[in-house]
Order: structure tokens, then sequence, then C-alpha cells
């Protein structure tokens, strides 16, 4: 698209450089955009009046100081007067004889998205025959017919070339709607900035890919438009592009904590920069959690040969330990038994522990409802808590529901709220904040009124086998914590505050769909039993159960019946369809659509169907369903 566009570009400049008569093109904002070369040697510009981006301002001073106008007594005064007139942009005719003694005529017409075409031709000639009216009147008779001839042809002549003009015209401004429509339709924004670092272009996307910027950048200095944060960013790197360097890097966008792709292009015909900036935040997300999965199962496959033949040892260890044990020894032989049996013990502990670390642990999210969530999780971890150590959650996020895998968010913030306990010691308080930042992140925070991390564990917190603790700690908590919210396209941190530790677990904030109202509910599964037990579960939870085997008999169902309210389907199905071919031939509006699978997560049709609906994973219980359909069971 671009090299024809750019070969279209080429094309008409070439067009434009063969007509006889002078042409520019100016914007709205009295900035060139084009001119031929015949508007360059009548006026005898230099190169930095005729390159787009020139000011018509600038334009009109130099050839009054050259004495174009002839005499003119308040310069100043004159070129305001002139640059005031073109802003009107109202067509207009002129003949007027320049500083040379020549005659040319000035014919501007206004453009439809502001700006003009002003066509500039030499009428010398013709106003030589003028005068020969006027001055020779005796030789008109045998004259007039020669002269009326080549008027003709003259006028003959500028009639093409006023239609080729008006042609090019069409096309500069067809071309240039279309550029500005497909500039406006792509989900990134897409601006210019001068070498003023002002910016000359911009599509409306700025205030999508970056919350809080100003609406109408153009015309704005960009360090004005971007706020003090992100200009710090992308002032070096613009620099580097003014010095003709392309880049494209990512960063942090602070006021909405957007994360933000950046490429930067020279623009050697101006002096200025392209800029092409996209919100890659759900990018980010999934690419943390899939290189999180890549470094478990690398993990995975190093321990477990490890772990096998420590196993065996350990079980060597022990058997002999025990076989020691049953033994008549010396009481100092004794000890030295049960120590190593206490080691080995620790050991095979350990063992189970890098298991869970590293082995398969699939991230399920669901809708959870926060305020039930973290009350369960008060009493949960209160119970694990000494009278003297109090415990406060402060929930902040407005959000009813959230796709979140509960399970082990439970996990981790126990795990941060025991790490707390042990900081405060005898007493303390420990808080956990649960709160949204910019509609993108949901954060859950502990922290505690202990001693606060020492610089080494700040630096190695999440190193895994790290600890402070002694022999009191294995040095796999956090780094579990870390790994939970690195499977969920988040991240973790940890750092000291006025009064002691806090520890950061941040999630991606995703709402979960509205809750299914009980209704008429159409389960498709072609095994009996299953679709039986599924049956009883939708009952309880107050629906009423229409039943299918195959896609063909579901989709008959849903044709006819226009009361359906929830869809469950299972992907493998009778015939040749599956359940989400079914789903993706509903007609529309869809009821709640939701899929159920045996299949393994790595399967492609699993991941087909995850993509288009909610995937519940098989064997399922009661409240799991109702999780997923944001419903209670019926007690």
């Amino acid at each position: 698209m671009n090299t024809r566009i750019a070969d279209t570009q080429a094309m008409t400049t070439a067009g434009l450089n063969l007509i006889q008569q002078a042409l520019s093109i100016y914007d709205s904002d009295l900035r060139l955009v084009v001119a031929n070369h015949p508007f360059r040697t009548m006026f005898d510009l230099p190169d930095g009046l005729i390159t787009p981006g020139a000011s018509f301002e600038e334009t009109i001073r130099y050839l009054t100081e050259r004495g174009e106008y002839g005499e003119v007594d308040e310069l100043e005064q004159f070129v305001q007067d002139r640059v005031n007139r073109a802003l009107a942009f109202e067509p207009h005719y002129v003949e007027r004889q320049r500083r040379n003694g020549r005659w040319i005529s000035v014919e501007g017409s206004p453009l439809p998205q502001g700006g003009w075409v002003t066509v500039y031709t030499d009428i010398s000639r013709t106003k030589q025959q003028e005068e020969l009216l006027h001055t020779r009147s005796e030789f008109l008779s045998d004259q007039l017919l020669t002269r009326a001839e080549e008027l003709a042809s003259s006028n003959r002549a500028l009639a093409s070339t006023v239609g080729a003009l008006e042609e090019a015209k069409r096309q500069l401004t067809e071309m240039e709607a279309r550029i500005r429509l497909t500039t406006e339709m792509m989900p990134a924004h897409i601006a210019h900035i001068g070498p003023d670092r002002c910016y000359t272009y911009s599509n409306r996307r700025l205030s999508q890919v970056m919350p809080g910027s100003m609406p109408d950048p153009v015309g704005q200095p960009a360090a004005e438009v971007l706020g003090p944060h992100t200009w710090s960013v992308l002032d070096p790197q613009i620099d580097l592009a003014f010095a003709g360097k392309p880049t494209v890097f990512e960063f942090n966008h602070e006021p909405s904590s957007h994360r933000v792709r950046v490429a930067l292009t020279p623009d050697e015909s101006t002096g200025g920069v392209y800029i092409l900036s996209m919100d890659i935040t759900e990018e980010t997300q999934t690419r943390a959690a899939l290189q999180q999965t890549r470094r478990r199962a690398i993990a995975a496959q190093m321990m477990s040969g490890l772990a096998h033949d420590f196993s065996n040892l350990l079980t060597i260890i022990l058997g002999s330990q025990s076989r020691l044990e049953r033994l008549t020894l010396p009481d100092t032989a004794e000890d030295l038994v049960a120590a190593t049996l206490s080691a080995a013990r620790r050991g095979g502990a350990l063992l189970n522990r890098i298991a869970d670390m590293t082995g398969a642990r699939d991230l399920h999210a669901a809708p959870t409802r926060l305020d039930p969530f973290l009350s369960e999780f008060e009493t949960l971890a209160r119970s694990a808590l000494p009278a003297e150590i109090s415990l406060t959650i402060d929930n902040q996020i407005t959000q009813d529901a959230l796709m979140l895998d509960a399970g082990m968010l439970q996990d981790s913030l126990l795990n941060l709220v025991l790490n707390a306990r042990d900081a405060c010691a005898s007493q303390g308080a420990i808080t956990l904040i649960a709160r949204s930042v910019q509609d993108t992140w949901a954060d859950f925070v502990v922290q505690d009124t202990g001693p606060g991390f020492l610089e080494n564990a700040l630096n190695h917190a999440f190193d895994p086998f790290f600890t402070t603790k002694g022999e009191g700690g294995s040095g796999l908590g956090l780094a579990m914590v870390y790994d939970t919210a690195k499977l969920s396209g988040g991240s973790a941190s940890v750092r000291n505050s006025d009064t002691g530790a806090n520890v950061t677990i941040r999630l991606p904030l995703r709402v979960a769909p509205a809750p299914v109202e009980p209704g008429l509910a159409l389960l498709v599964e072609d095994s009996d039993t299953i679709r039986a037990d599924v049956r009883e579960m939708l009952v309880s939870q107050g629906h009423s159960v229409i039943e299918a085997t195959s896609a063909d008999e579901a989709l008959a169902l849903a044709r006819e019946i226009s009361d359906i309210t929830l869809i469950l389907s299972d992907i493998i199905l009778e015939g040749e369809k599956t359940g989400l071919e079914f789903l993706q031939s509903l007609p529309l509006p869809k009821p709640a659509c939701f899929l159920m699978t045996s299949l393994p997560e790595s399967n492609p049709l699993f991941q087909q169907a995850a993509a288009y609906a909610p995937v519940l994973r098989k064997p399922f219980t009661q409240q799991t369903l109702a999780n997923y359909l944001g419903t209670e069971p019926a007690r």
C-alpha cells in the first residue's frame, strides 16, 4: 500500500511539473502541500519556500522584500493583510504586473477540507495584444483575425490546462481522504511532529492508547500533549529519530498503566518525525504468562530427573537409618540417627515443594466475587494468626466479580500473610488491600508492621531457595507467589514502607461476565450419564432444561424456541459438527453460551473454543458450574 501511494504521488508530481502554469497548494494552516517546478522558476524561490510545510507568510514576506508587489510602505502590515485574506479561503482572480514588467493572472480556488489551489499564468502576450488594439488601430483590420485566432488557441490551451488542474485537484483530494480514513481506522496512534517538536498531524487514537493525553494535539508542543512523565521517556528516543535513527521501544504509560509500543521514523523531507504507538497491554500480559509457562516447563524437565535420583537416595538413607534405629546404640548414636532421619524427611518435603513449583499448574480463571472471597480468606487467615497480631482487609475494587483463579490467589495471599506473621514476631498488624489500577490491573497488597526487608532480600526475594529464616524456611514461598502472578499475566513486587514490608501481587483486571439469571437452559451432551448429572446441577440452580445430543438437533431447538437464556454444550458431540461450530451457527442475538470438555488445554480445539466462549473442564462440581454462571446453587 505504501509503495502504491508513493508511486501515485511521484506520478502526480511529474504531471504537475509538465503544466506550463505555476501551481501551489496550501493547507488550512497556510503550510505548503505541493508546488510544481514553474512555481519556483516564475518567482525564483529558494529551496526552503518550495518544500512541503513551508510557511505562506514567509513566502509573501520574501516576495514583498524583493519588490514583487512594488513599493510597500509598511512591510509587516502588508504581509499580515495578505495572510488574513488567504485565511478567508475565498475564490479570487486578479491580474497584476510584476517588477520585471511581465503580467500574470492569479486564480485561487478553495479546497473542501480547507486550504486552496492557486494557478499563476503569464499573460504578458495577451496584454501586448490589448495594447496593440489601443495603439495601432490603423492595423486592426489587417491583424484582428490573426490575433483572434491566436487568442482562441491560447484560450483552448488554457481550458485544457484548467481541466488537467481540476483533475489533479480531485485526485489529490481523494488521495488525502483515503489516507486520512485509513489512519483513523487503524487501532494505533499515528502522528507527525515537526522540527519544533509540535504536532503537525494526529489521528484520533491518542487518548485511547495513552489516556489522559491532550485529545487534539495538532499545533501543540509534544511535551505538553503527553505530560511530563511520558515525555521524559520519549524525549531521548525522539532525539535519536531527529538525528536520523529509526527506533522501536516499549514503555509503561504511568498515568494509565498501559504498556505502549512506539515506533519512530525520521521524515527526511520536512526534518520531522513520524510516530506510531500501540497499546500492547493485553499482548504483554499474555506474553508474560507464556514466558512463565515455558520457564516452568524447562524447570520441570531439569528437576524431574534430579528429583527422581535424589528421592532414591533419600529412600536409601531413610531405610538405613530406620534399621540403625532398631539396633541397640549408644545415646549419642541415637541422637545422630534421629537427626539424620529428620534431615531426610525435610529433604522429601522439599522435593514435594519443588514438584509443586515446577510441575504442571494450569490457570483456571473463573468468575470470582471479591467480597465473599476476601471474607472466606479472612476466616482462613485469622485461624493462623495469634491474638496479638491483627488482620485488616480493605477491598477498594468496585467491580463485583473478576475472572480469577481463586485457589491460586488464596494460596498466594495466605503465604504472604504467614510471612508477615513471622516478620511481626509477637505482635503487630497485617493489612490486605485490594485495589484497581486504571481499570487495567487488580493489585493485592499485603503490608505489615515488621522490620521490613533487608537490602539483600529486596533484590532476591523471589529467587527459589532464597530465605532469611535460616533452617525454618525453604525459600520457595515467595517464588510460588511470583509464579502464580506470572502465570496470570501479571507481576509481583516487594518494597519497604514507612511501617514495614509491602508485597504486591498485580493481576490483569478482567471483569467477569454478567450472571446468568435462572431461565430456560439448552444442554447439549451426547453422554446420557453426564447429561443427567449436569441437568440436575442446572435444575438445582433454578433453570428449566431442554436437551440435545448433536449440534444439528441443538441448532433446530435454538431456532424454534426463542425463550432460551443459556446454552451449555460439550465440545465433542454426536455427528460431524462440534459444539463450537454449533455456537458459531446460532442466529443473533445469542443467549449466554458456555462450553465444557475433557480435552486437554494443549489441544487446538480446546484453544479455539476458549477464544470463543468460557470453557469448563470436566469433571466439574456444582459449585464450579455456579461460579461460571454467576449463580448460587439452590438450597
